[in-house]
């Protein structure tokens, strides 16, 4: 484990993030800052929204930024869903929003270019990374300042993971030791991992606001001065 200053961990200069909330993609929802998601995973299309700007075929594209599209797709073969059209008989893509970007049109045409190699969603080069299937509020709290807030997170996220969400808000936060009731908590590790249980089904069952029942970790400052 490399370490910064006295304290072990990942560079977050170089750190990529493995999960994204659904409201983190809802949060790329333009034209200059297209996000979609499907079968699990996380995509930036801003370089395709820029490719073809002013291009009629990334309407459909824009009318979903930010969104989960993966009702688009057939789960099985990772591709568009196809279906027998109605005017040629012909196994063709499904497009109910109308055809984007790389479908073919459906009818012979000269003027479609189809030099463009792989169409965009077999394209790995636009993932950054899963959409977190579940998520999860916990509360941070600063002995040294008492300031806390309140993140939600993906309940497969490593505590360094969560650390490096917290940064914005407290940019030494890995100069921090972090502790759930008293003891200290692996950073490799998730949140359930680390006995941190997630139980708001419980409270659902209960009919009791988990809102008023979200755990808080404590962090205590180790005064090692760690630069980023």
């Amino acid at each position: 484990m490399p370490r910064r200053g006295l304290v072990a961990g990942p560079d977050f200069e170089h750190f990529q993030r493995r999960y994204f909330t659904p409201a983190e993609v809802a949060q790329h929802n333009q034209p200059e800052d297209l996000w979609v998601s499907y079968l699990g995973f996380v995509y930036d299309l801003t370089p395709l929204a820029q490719e073809y700007k002013g291009n009629l075929l990334l309407k459909p594209i824009v009318e979903v930024a930010g969104q989960d599209i993966s009702h688009w797709f057939d789960p099985r073969t990772k591709d568009i869903r196809k279906h027998i059209d109605p005017l040629t008989g012909c196994l063709r893509y499904r497009t109910p929003r109308g055809r984007f970007l790389h479908v073919p049109p459906q009818l012979p045409r000269s003027d479609w270019a189809s030099d463009f190699g792989k169409p965009w969603w077999q394209e790995s080069y636009y993932e950054v990374g899963r959409l977190s299937a579940k998520t999860r509020n916990i509360r941070i709290i600063n002995t040294l300042t008492s300031q806390e807030h309140t993140l939600e997170v993906g309940v497969l996220e490593s505590m360094w993971e969560i650390l490096h969400r917290y940064l914005p808000y407290n940019a030494h936060a890995a100069s921090y030791t972090w502790k759930f009731e008293g003891k200290n908590l692996n950073m490799d590790y998730t949140l359930e991992e680390n006995g941190i249980r997630d139980e708001e089904e419980e409270f659902d069952y209960l009919n009791m606001d988990g809102t008023l029942h979200t755990p808080a970790i404590l962090l205590y400052f180790n005064d090692d001065l760690t630069e980023f």
